[in-house]
């Protein structure tokens, strides 16, 4: 294992401070900037302060699996050993460690989850959280049980890592619970300029009079100019002529030849809220460079590289390679804090992001695309000033920035508590509402959102009241280790009791399909053709049942087909090979899960299948619903309604009467009354009197 500190890296030269810092101090802070090499130098410190040893390990958090990844895979490299020996990392899929190992990066949740089986941590020496400011909920968490924990194991060291906005308040958090001085040590990187420049949808290029290919829009003194900077949100308040990816190719199509006479790197960063984004600005940028993005050997070839977590690791990886060419990364808020992608010169923003939040009317966790906090935005324009004098195009207006919030609000003032409950009932650290509320949390959540979580796990029979204190019932215990949403284990432990083996098997596929993103893609180009394919699994019935269609037809229908046939068949079907992976994937970890709970599980096999004949016919053959099998729906429904409890409701149909349209006449008395008839069905009346 060799020991080499890049001199280039800010953190290098505060080596001897944060080495200095471990050895007197139980909790230590490092904070700065992203890309000063924080994670990646801090644990080569530490292992060579010699924590890692004796039987015990360092413990790296990463918010993401792809960081989880990379950031292994670089530390590895950087002192020469291999990956899984000295190093290793674990996520969701995947352990790639071994009993030599002395630094584990794991994504947070993986730590979590060690919580359960080990209360105390015996197993390491030192655990790192990393990117602590983003404060999710597993890093609150983790942060909250860890100042409990300290004082019980003197031997265990804590360092925090976080860009520079969030230090003091960990500092003051940790000071006030271990009464002693906890240091903090900067590290913040040597930066050059970044000139920010707004251009709001629908006008005119900041750097220059126009971009050829592209309409100019509104110029500063133009009537609707004021109009498109002052809105909010230009994409709602006005039917702008410009949508966001033929902004983002404008705005790169402008950095491009803005850069043309500039020496040294000149990549770009394009963030991008979600994978579709990142495949529509793909597609908007290779229409506008055409050739020029496709042949690599030309001298002016602009290479585009697309970045987000289910990519392979290959393509992953091309990201950190070196090239010749001037480069366009599309990337999610993965490369706004935990990846630094070298090389990058030029940032463009579209101000947003996916950020989960709880709807508490609907009792569902979603991933709305909202406008980022200031941080963000700063965070994200901050990537470009590494290596020389960056600039950033932000596709919104000064005036938008300025009324955005200063912060992300953590996410546990945001998210629904059930989960966060049940674990902190399964580790012993809470029993009563009060409990969760005084629990070291750094932002405690609020006393409603706390009881709504204890009423959602009551609701799924996880919890019962005895003497005053909750406890967690048989069904609250195998919950807590079963690694998805409470909702869809919930589903899971009821078919187990009440169906058959196979039935289960089936359940296990429609709460994994459930777990992740929808693997069935619909190009732009052939939205029709593929939703004509699509619609040969589509159950009339129930979207569940079509799931499950669709999983036979792939995996199990003419057998388990080898990688290659499924990449054939998910380019014929519409579907996203790494999206149909992991669905396989999560099915095998949950039916390994059952065996050790000693469910009875069986094979998802349909009651009966199409003929053969029918499914040997030609695609364009084949009508719609014709590949449907008939499944066991009532045992797999009922299951699944005991995780939906609160979302069953009553139809209310309300008749429309003909007084509702006295003033109406003809075509307009026809198309209100049709329009009241379709309303009419559209009235659903809950539990607790709720309407949706």
């Amino acid at each position: 294992m060799k020991f080499e500190y890049p001199s280039q890296l800010p953190v290098s030269a505060a080596r001897e401070d944060i080495a200095e810092a471990v050895r007197s101090s139980q909790v230590v802070i490092v904070s700065g900037q992203t890309g000063s090499g924080k994670t990646t130098q801090l644990p080569k410190i530490l292992l060579e302060l010699g924590r890692g040893s004796h039987g015990r390990q360092i413990v790296h958090t990463q918010p993401r699996r792809l960081a989880a990844r990379t950031v292994a895979e670089r530390i590895a490299s950087e002192m020469g050993v291999r990956l899984g020996d000295e190093v290793g990392y674990q996520v969701r899929f995947t352990d790639e460690s071994s009993p030599k190992t002395r630094l584990r990066v794991v994504t947070d949740g993986i730590l979590l989850a060690q919580i359960q089986r080990d209360p105390k941590l015996m197993q390491y020496d030192t655990i790192v959280i990393d990117e602590a400011h983003e404060r999710s909920l597993n890093i609150d968490f983790l942060l909250g049980y860890l100042t409990a924990l300290l004082p019980k194991r003197h031997d265990l060291k804590l360092v925090i890592t976080s860009a520079t906005i969030d230090s003091v308040k960990f500092q003051e958090h940790f000071e006030h619970a271990l009464h002693a001085k906890v240091p903090v040590i900067e590290v913040s990187g040597r930066t050059y300029p970044v000139q920010v420049v707004y251009e709001p949808l629908g006008t005119a290029p900041a750097l220059m009079r126009s971009v050829p290919g592209f309409e100019t829009g509104a110029m500063p003194g133009d009537a609707d100019y004021a109009a498109l900077s002052a809105a909010p949100n230009a994409k709602d308040a006005h039917d702008s002529t410009i949508d966001v990816p033929t902004a983002v190719a404008r705005a790169c199509a402008e950095l491009v030849i803005h850069s043309s006479h500039d020496r040294g790197p000149r990549d770009i960063l394009v963030f991008a809220s979600g994978e579709r984004d990142i495949h529509e600005f793909e597609n908007a940028l290779r229409r506008h460079y055409g050739p020029r993005a496709v042949d690599m050997r030309r001298p002016d070839a602009i290479e585009i590289v697309p970045l987000f977590a289910r990519l392979s690791s290959k393509e992953q990886h091309k990201v950190f390679e070196s090239h010749t060419h001037q480069r366009i990364v599309i990337a999610t808020n993965v490369a706004e804090t935990s990846l630094t992608v070298p090389g990058i010169r030029y940032v463009v923003d579209p101000g947003t992001a996916r950020i989960s939040r709880y709807s508490k009317t609907a009792k569902v966790q979603r991933l709305p695309i909202e406008p980022i906090s200031q941080a963000s935005a700063n965070q994200r324009s901050g990537r470009c000033g590494r290596i020389a004098d960056g600039i950033a195009i932000r596709l919104y207006s000064r005036e938008d920035f300025e009324t955005r919030p200063e912060f992300t609000e953590p996410e546990i003032l945001r998210t629904s508590l059930g989960a966060v409950v049940l674990h902190m009932l399964s580790v012993g650290v809470a029993r009563t509402a009060q409990d969760v509320t005084n629990f070291g949390f750094i932002d405690p959540p609020d006393m409603k959102a706390v009881s709504d979580g204890f009423n959602e796990l009551t609701e799924l029979k996880a919890v019962a009241r005895k003497h005053g204190e909750v406890v967690l019932t048989r069904t609250g215990r195998m919950l807590a280790r079963i690694p998805i949403d409470v909702r869809l284990g919930r589903m899971v432990i009821e078919a187990a009791k009440s169906t058959t083996p196979n039935t289960l098997a089936a359940v296990l596929v429609v709460v994994a399909f459930l777990s992740l993103q929808d693997p069935r893609e619909r190009p732009e180009e052939n939205r029709e053709e593929a939703d004509r394919i699509h619609n040969r699994y589509a159950d009339p019935t129930s979207d569940f049942l079509t799931a499950l269609n669709l999983w036979d037809r792939v995996f199990q229908a003419d057998g388990e087909p080898s990688n290659s046939a499924l990449r054939r068949i998910c380019k014929t079907e519409y579907l996203s090979w790494l999206r149909m992976r992991q669905w396989k994937d999560l099915v095998s970890q949950l039916r390994e899960m059952c065996r050790e709970f000693k469910f009875k599980l069986g094979d998802p096999i349909p009651v009966s299948r199409p003929a053969l004949e029918i499914r040997q016919l030609p695609l364009n053959q084949q009508a719609a619903h014709s590949m449907c099998c008939s499944w066991d729906a009532q045992g797999i429904h009922t299951s699944m309604l005991a995780g939906l409890l609160s979302m069953m409701g009553m139809q209310v149909v309300r008749e429309p009467k003909a007084s509702d349209f006295s003033g109406l006449k003809g075509a307009a008395r026809a198309r209100a009354m049709k329009r009241a008839q379709k309303m009419a069905k559209n009235d659903y009346q809950g539990a607790r009197g709720t309407h949706f």
